[in-house]
């Protein structure tokens, strides 16, 4: 979501007249585009800010720009070390705030029309092959550890017919990845249309082209959608499914609404009906007073799914959750400990995963290149190095497959 922020941001800039620069020193206008997930990013602004500041102390004058999921809490503190402090979702009113010197504008982000009008701006993507696509904004599930419904707002759904609309344009672009992007995918609703009716409705599309979305929550992941993501011929073998944890009292504590043995249930049920799905979890370890049973029920979660990836995180408190009065009990050395072990058993099921495509033929999008070689993502999101020319990049591309490891493919 921050990327496709970004893209929003950039487009709004470049109709006001501003042209984007390759280096932060060369800059009139300096726009910091903010997440708050977690702490540790929250940290790097004051890392920006002193960066920022250095360079002010030459003679060339200097905005500064401060967006995103700016937590209240530290919005006081942001607005005295920034020229503009302006709402995401009030972008399309950035050109008048922008005259103003020192004018700072951040309303409540439950100003469902400003959100609305979000939707409406142009992305200037920053990759014409690759692209993210919102489709909702906001969230109303309340995790206990999770800032996101304060600083985006309740979950705002946008017309499916918008959405059609830039995926044509992007389709027409050359896009050949389109990601779907929001907080819930899955609880996505505009009018009758339904998650799977609008996933069948882009795979409907004309056009050569991957489907993938992210994030899923187990909660609203129903029998029709696993059958949709089965039946529709441009929606990728890849599944993000965040389980947080592995115990079913942390779960409650997190405010997630399903237990470890609906997951799993989930999981087979997904898994019967399309066997190759790639499979990647987002978990949190250290979560306030999980004990050391607690986490060995993550562990053994590890274990049972094998997972292709994860994404682990440490927990720290982010100021203004529900969380935050909780008893942050778990010693940060223990946190660095628990993701070490967890990240131990995902490389080993994440390595036996990975061996079972030596010497398939598959096909992979390259994204970049260097040295070289082209480096890429295959249909079910796994990295991939192989040698090849530049002009493959964005191009899908038929790559055998000769070794592996935990964290990639190597081809030719």
């Amino acid at each position: 979501m921050n990327k496709s922020d970004s893209e929003r941001i950039a487009s709004i800039l470049k109709k006001i007249g501003y042209k984007p620069v390759s280096r932060m020193n060369e800059a009139n206008l300096i726009v910091v585009n903010m997440c708050s997930v977690r702490q540790s990013a929250v940290d790097r602004i004051y890392g920006k800010i002193n960066e920022i500041n250095k360079l002010k102390t030459g003679k060339k004058k200097i905005r500064t720009l401060l967006t995103g999921c700016i937590p209240k809490r530290d919005l006081k503190k942001f607005k005295e070390k920034f020229d503009y402090v302006l709402n995401i979702s009030s972008l399309n009113h950035w050109k008048e705030f922008l005259k103003k010197s020192g004018y700072f504008y951040y309303p409540n982000p439950r100003e469902t029309k400003i959100n609305t009008d979000y939707f409406k701006i142009k992305p200037a993507y920053s990759n014409r092959f690759s692209v993210f696509v919102p489709i909702s904004t906001g969230c109303n599930s309340f995790c206990t550890y999770c800032i996101v419904p304060y600083v985006r707002g309740p979950l705002i759904h946008r017309d499916y017919k918008d959405v059609l609309k830039e995926i044509k344009a992007t389709i027409k672009n050359g896009a050949k990845e389109i990601w779907l992007l929001g907080q819930n995918v899955n609880s996505y609703k505009s009018g009758n249309v339904s998650f799977s009716k609008l996933l069948k409705m882009v795979d409907s599309l004309p056009g050569n082209f991957w489907i993938r979305f992210t994030s899923s929550y187990p909660k609203y992941f129903s029998d029709e959608l696993i059958d949709t993501i089965k039946s529709c011929k441009k929606i990728t073998d890849y599944l993000n499914l965040p389980v947080q944890s592995g115990d079913n009292k942390v779960l409650k504590r997190m405010n997630r609404p399903y237990t470890i043995e609906r997951y799993k249930n989930l999981v087979k049920k997904i898994r019967s009906k399309m066997p190759n799905i790639c499979l990647s979890t987002d978990v949190i370890v250290g979560f306030p007073e999980e004990t050391k049973k607690q986490f060995e029920n993550t562990c053994r979660l590890f274990k049972e799914i094998k997972f292709d990836m994860a994404y682990i995180a440490e927990y720290s408190p982010r100021p203004g959750t529900q969380a935050e009065r909780m008893k942050d009990n778990v010693s940060k050395e223990e946190k660095s400990k628990r993701a070490k072990i967890l990240t131990e058993i995902l490389k080993k099921t994440a390595l036996k995963n990975n061996k079972r495509y030596i010497g398939k033929t598959i096909e992979v999008l390259p994204e970049s290149f260097q040295d070289g070689f082209l480096a890429g993502k295959t249909e079910s999101y796994k990295t991939i190095k192989f040698k090849g020319n530049k002009n493959l990049i964005g191009k899908f591309t038929k790559v055998k497959i000769i070794d592996a490891s935990s964290w990639g493919l190597k081809g030719e």
